[in-house]
């Protein structure tokens, strides 16, 4: 009996020619729909390198596959969310007033007169805040949280939103699908099985459509009946429950701002929960209980940023590079984590060598080792902007905070890296108030009384095998 042998010499070519074609297709897609070019490159010569490989790496991380769904859905949101009437001009210099219609062009929204924004420190004043509220709603209750706990503090809110729900009140709750847990987390599980509507952000068990599990809502919002808002880097968790008495804080406490909004701003706050959960779950939002007239309520002018990997890719990150540029005496950021990219570390350097002064607040440690690792191989090659960096003690400072001169101020759930303005989807307030500016300076003066200065000799002055690791970890900023 004779047997067919496939000659070797076909196989291999008919597999030359499959990977030609896969690759090229990466390399066209990459080619077209990549904004920076260093990325696109990366992508095609991985394409073309690793056969196979390169190209599921490329299908799973490499496609914005929310973008165009994520347009359709929610424009009577967005529209609903922005009253009539010109962008009104906040009683700043004429710097701030020029970054105020740059916002303006960057943002869907204008810029609203006529909101108070309490400033609240960690969740020992937020929470207590946030229960009341939901409380005390009579019609309506929509909560975003990227993380939710299974302890105290999230079974206090699962209790009033489940309380909300049974007396009426239309509640809608927006978890994100990783961070507030994979597997049906136990919260979710009990406001469900008490008829709240409640939803994961782009969760699937659907192997195609895993790629969109490294898209995460960071968003924190609570909005009661479409008049009082709470925005900020606050989760939900009785980590964020620190005690000022405490001289020592116990490990794996974090400190945190947030802040409660009422006024003609807080719509914006809607408009984007509204277009989130219409994205989710294919629901408009579009009844009166969450949408009421809404008056003027204080004296701060203010106007939400969403962001995000849609429609509203590169907005923070913008606005974030004009404030830097219109700055003229001082620059204050607090984050958790420092990895911007290239644009933004120009920024900063242009703004020192301008004369304008720049404080950098990090901390000290981490949640996460990498993070620090990372963190101290970027600080390596800002050493001689003469940019001033402080690291803070424990507990683990997680606020997002900048200001500028003394007139402007951003406060919300952005870190500066690349997941937060690239990958994630957020949501910052800004202000043009210098009453609210200055008592949030207030608060970055006490944090910055407590932190010890950075030594720019001291990076390299650390072992090499350290260097080296730290240089590693940095490799991976995209997606850290």
């Amino acid at each position: 009996m004779v047997s067919f042998v496939w000659p070797s010499g076909w196989v291999e070519g008919v597999l030359a020619l499959i990977h030609i074609a896969i690759a090229g297709t990466v390399t066209a897609h990459a080619l077209l729909r990549k904004y920076d070019s260093r990325a696109a490159l990366g992508w095609i010569a991985l394409a073309w390198l690793s056969p196979g490989a390169g190209a599921l790496l490329y299908f799973l991380f490499g496609i914005n596959r929310v973008e165009r769904r994520a347009v359709r859905i929610g424009r009577l949101e967005r529209q609903r969310a922005i009253p009539p009437g010109a962008t009104a001009t906040p009683p700043v210099s004429s710097n701030i007033a020029t970054l105020a219609q740059i916002g303006g062009r960057i943002a869907d929204g204008p810029l609203l007169p006529g909101n108070t924004v309490e400033l609240l420190r960690g969740g020992r004043e937020a929470f207590p805040a946030m229960l009341a509220a939901i409380d005390g709603a009579k019609k309506s209750v929509a909560l975003a949280s990227y993380i939710f706990r299974n302890d105290d503090t999230g079974s206090a809110f699962t209790a009033a939103l489940i309380a909300a729900h049974k007396r009426g009140v239309a509640v809608r709750v927006l978890l994100d699908g990783i961070g507030s847990g994979y597997i049906l987390p136990a919260p979710l599980r009990r406001m469900l099985a008490a008829g709240v509507p409640a939803e994961r952000f782009l969760h699937t068990w659907v192997p195609w459509r895993m790629p969109f599990l490294n898209m995460r809502n960071h968003k924190k919002l609570l909005i009661v009946d479409g008049a009082h808002a709470f925005t900020g880097g606050l989760n939900i968790g009785s980590e964020y429950r620190l005690d000022p008495t405490c001289e020592k804080q116990k490990p794996g406490k974090v400190d945190d701002v947030h802040v409660r909004l009422e006024g003609p701003a807080v719509q914006q706050l809607m408009g984007t929960f509204a277009r989130d959960w219409g994205f989710t779950t294919g629901e408009a939002l579009d009844q009166s209980i969450w949408w009421p007239r809404l008056t003027e309520a204080g004296s701060v002018f203010a106007r939400g940023i969403p962001s995000g990997p849609d429609a509203d890719l590169y907005k923070l990150e913008a606005l974030l590079g004009a404030a830097l540029a219109q700055a003229r005496r001082r620059v204050r950021i607090v984050t958790p984590y420092f990895l911007p990219d290239q644009r933004l570390q120009f920024a900063l350097v242009q703004a020192r060598l301008r004369g304008v002064e720049v404080t950098i607040l990090i901390p000290g440690k981490c949640d996460f080792a990498f993070m620090d690792w990372a963190m101290r191989a970027h600080l390596q090659f800002l050493r001689n902007a003469n940019i001033a960096f402080h690291f803070s003690p424990p507990p683990f400072d997680h606020a997002k905070l900048m200001t500028v001169d003394g007139q402007w101020s951003l406060i919300g759930s952005s870190n500066w890296d690349v997941r937060s303005l690239r990958l994630n989807f957020e949501f910052d307030l800004e202000c043009y108030d210098a009453d609210f500016t200055a008592r949030l300076d207030a608060l970055i003066d006490e944090r910055l009384a407590r932190s010890h200065a950075l030594d720019p000799e001291s990076l390299l002055a650390r072992p090499k095998w350290m260097q080296l690791r730290d240089s590693a970890a940095r490799l991976f900023l995209p997606y850290l």
